[in-house]
């Protein structure tokens, strides 16, 4: 078990946070919304506990779709997802979708609600 010759691997620093680690664009609505999540995070997280019933939690939910799909469409789904993480609403794993469908447009927010509703409802 030694090393190989001429077999030199790169070793890439592992990244772990809470947060959503993926590529988006950092447009100023984008990093005001996540900046805003980022210090509720730091801030009041602590003191509201560990009572979210979703996996990520609806504060990395929230990062993670204003990240994706930008202040408006994320700040929409985050809202509903944070209405239905009360004791009688859904509970599991809802993830942010990747993409959002063609339905989905800034001026009928209250269609954003449809997104994770329900496990295991596509979000086309």
């Amino acid at each position: 078990m030694g090393d190989h010759p001429g077999h030199a691997h790169a070793v890439r620093p592992i990244r772990h946070g809470r947060n959503w680690q993926g590529p988006w664009r950092k447009t100023p609505g984008r990093v005001l919304g996540t900046s805003l999540v980022r210090l509720y995070q730091l801030t009041l997280s602590g003191f509201v506990g560990n009572s979210c019933r979703h996996l990520p939690t609806c504060s990395e939910y929230a990062y993670e779709a204003i990240a994706r799909h930008g202040l408006w469409a994320g700040g929409w789904m985050a809202l509903f997802r944070v209405s239905r993480c009360g004791p009688f609403g859904t509970h599991g794993i809802d993830r942010v979708p990747e993409t959002l469908a063609q339905r989905y447009v800034w001026f009928m927010p209250w269609r954003y609600w449809r997104i994770g509703r329900k496990r295991g409802e596509s979000n086309d």
